[in-house]
């Protein structure tokens, strides 16, 4: 298990407070581009058939790509699996829409870098009003005056299969899209690439702005400046949905655990899955809050557990005694 932290090399003055948000032209025309095609293909040749394609897609990326592949393994090494399983789980991570593998690491890294500090800048912390950070995460970026350099391991570095991943990040959806073409028609490939790409993407971005803003806490980190909570949706059907990732404030508490759902009625599909793998065989040294030592825990219990409502700052929220 590699912390982030050492990731991350900076000097007494880097902050992620000054810097400057501006256009973000691929990112942004990569998600207008995806949205248009989806809205007047897809809707206009919707199937039941196009429909499934998008639902059995978005299941596989999203738990073995996203959440699995690239962030409980490549960028938080939760648990340990042969190399082509950590290949594919990258590349299953490619295709939900984000961008490449290094490119995921260097957001994610930077973001919880930020978050741990007093202050950081909103596109960080994303304490915007909706709109506002809709419009951040989705069109624009942030460059910082004096930002960390973020250095990634050799055995990514030097990994011909990552570096490929990361130079054809865009091209890697075009496979997938000449199959679904081939299955059904048009309406497939707008809903199987192009509507799954949108609805991963804001759906990411929701998600996030919910769980950095709104939600109950167990816990409270007295050290980081943003506070992480968890969304379960209704009857925590949310857990279903996002494949355990909604339990953010565990996620805070222990970010090097494979587990997400630390309790009966957080559920947390990717852990399932997990556990499932680990019974054949295929992943192992799952790293849960149980496993991980004592001087890492810098979570301290809230008592009460917080009820619903918006975000309370820093300055108000007291560790339990």
């Amino acid at each position: 298990m590699r912390e982030i932290l050492d990731r991350i090399q900076h000097n007494p003055d880097s902050n992620t407070v000054d810097g400057k948000l501006s256009w973000a032209p691929a990112k942004s025309l990569w998600f207008t581009g995806h949205f248009i095609f989806w809205i007047t293909i897809g809707m206009t040749q919707f199937s039941l058939g196009a429909f499934g394609a998008y639902l059995a897609l978005s299941i596989l990326i999203l738990c073995g790509g996203h959440s699995l592949g690239m962030h409980r393994k490549l960028i938080h090494e939760s648990f340990d699996c042969p190399l082509w399983l950590a290949r594919f789980g990258a590349y299953l991570g490619t295709l939900v829409g984000l961008g490449g593998p290094f490119t995921m690491m260097r957001a994610h890294d930077l973001r919880d870098w930020a978050q741990r500090q007093d202050r950081c800048h909103a596109f960080f912390s994303q304490h915007s009003s909706i709109p506002r950070d809709w419009l951040h995460q989705t069109h624009l970026k942030l460059t910082l005056d004096n930002g960390p350099d973020i250095q990634f391991p050799d055995k990514l570095t030097k990994d011909p299969f990552m570096i490929f991943l990361q130079r054809t990040v865009w091209l890697q959806q075009i496979p997938i899209g000449i199959l679904l073409y081939l299955w059904g028609d048009w309406g497939w490939v707008a809903w199987g690439i192009s509507g799954r790409i949108v609805i991963s993407i804001t759906g990411h971005w929701l998600i996030g702005w919910f769980a950095h803003n709104h939600g109950p806490r167990k816990f409270h980190i007295p050290t980081h400046g943003v506070q992480g909570h968890n969304v379960p949706g209704p009857f925590a059907l949310l857990g279903f949905i996002t494949f355990g990732e909604c339990w953010h404030n565990n996620h805070h508490a222990f970010p090097e655990s494979a587990r997400m759902g630390l309790r009966r009625n957080e559920f947390d599909p990717g852990w399932w899955v997990l556990r499932a793998f680990e019974k054949i065989g295929l992943v192992w040294d799952l790293v849960t809050p149980g496993t991980i030592p004592p001087e890492k825990h810098h979570a301290e219990p809230l008592i009460p557990t917080e009820k619903m409502g918006a975000a309370p700052s820093a300055a108000k929220i007291r560790p339990a005694l």
